[in-house]
């Protein structure tokens, strides 16, 4: 079935058009640079629920910075889970994952790098995305080395630094890049957003509802520009 469809008539949840687009890509490759409430963990959750509810024996993973925050996005699950009729079974081995009678199964793992190797996946979920360690990363990747899988990582920025900020700076044409600001998002009104640049202010706001990857406060030197000078290779790019 057509995973909006399916999200529409099985799982409870109304996609928005461009979170639409990117549940129906085709790609194995994925980034989602999106603003805080945009959806990104719901899509996420309603994509590892399709993937394992229409094919049998899949292997869905979901890492995160921490177990805790892998937990959230399969509460998501679960509640989408029981929305089909499900009763929510866990795989008796991980105490954060979901078993579906055909084999399938979702598992969120845990944030440090050595409790993560022996899996493997077809589809490979990173939830918050700017705010896991690069090692963790590394170690993940090769859940993917056999099945030939996907890779969706989705985040608000947090800095110019880490894989999820090279990844969406430096990535090359196999990510589909997907940026979804506030201010495009039709649950978030622009009353709200105006309160949060006052209380946020210029280096915060632009981060958490813009999508742009912005320095800290008070940093001395831009790193985009230490990047360039080590790198000469390296071209600038529209981070907006």
């Amino acid at each position: 079935m057509d995973p909006v469809e399916f999200a529409r008539t099985r799982l409870g949840f109304e996609p928005d058009e461009r979170q639409a687009e990117v549940m129906r890509s085709q790609t194995k490759r994925g980034i989602l640079n999106c603003s805080r409430q945009w959806g990104k963990s719901t899509v996420a959750a309603a994509m590892a629920v399709h993937r394992a509810a229409t094919r049998p024996g899949c292997e869905v993973m979901v890492g995160s910075p921490s177990g805790r925050q892998s937990g959230e996005l399969l509460r998501k699950a679960e509640k989408m889970v029981r929305q089909m009729g499900m009763k929510v079974e866990r795989d008796g081995t991980n105490e954060i994952s979901i078993q579906f009678k055909n084999g399938s199964r979702i598992v969120g793992l845990p944030g440090k790098e050595g409790r993560i190797r022996g899996f493997s996946a077809s589809l490979l979920l990173f939830d918050e995305a700017a705010y896991m360690e690069d090692e963790t990363y590394e170690s993940l990747r090769p859940l993917i080395a056999t099945t030939e899988g996907d890779i969706w990582m989705m985040s608000t920025p947090n800095g110019r630094q880490g894989f999820f900020y090279r990844t969406w700076a430096y990535g090359g044409d196999e990510w589909l890049k997907v940026r979804g600001p506030a201010t495009d998002c039709p649950r978030i009104s622009k009353k709200f957003l105006e309160e949060e640049r006052e209380a946020m202010g210029p280096v915060r706001f632009p981060q958490e509802y813009l999508c742009e990857f912005t320095e800290a406060e008070g940093a001395m030197f831009d790193r985009l520009v230490i990047t360039r000078a080590v790198h000469k290779s390296l071209k600038m790019v529209d981070l907006a």
